[in-house]
């Protein structure tokens, strides 16, 4: 049980925060009249943050294949 839930709860849990900070990113662009070009930027940022989860995921996943 423990194992279960820190493999899948971390994932879960970082998927529902990165929801959480889309909501967040679209609130700040509303309120700031960030505009079209201004919300983009807020998202990219948002995005670079959410690749770089991604790719620590596989990279993890491809070393942990490769030492066993």
């Amino acid at each position: 049980m423990d194992a279960w839930l820190t493999e899948y709860g971390v994932t879960i849990g970082v998927g529902g925060l990165i929801l959480f900070m889309v909501f967040i990113v679209w609130d700040l662009a509303r309120k700031s009249n960030a505009g079209v070009f201004g919300t983009m930027i807020l998202y990219l940022a948002l995005a670079l943050g959410i690749l770089g989860f991604v790719i620590k995921t596989a990279i993890t996943y491809l070393l942990e294949r490769n030492m066993s």
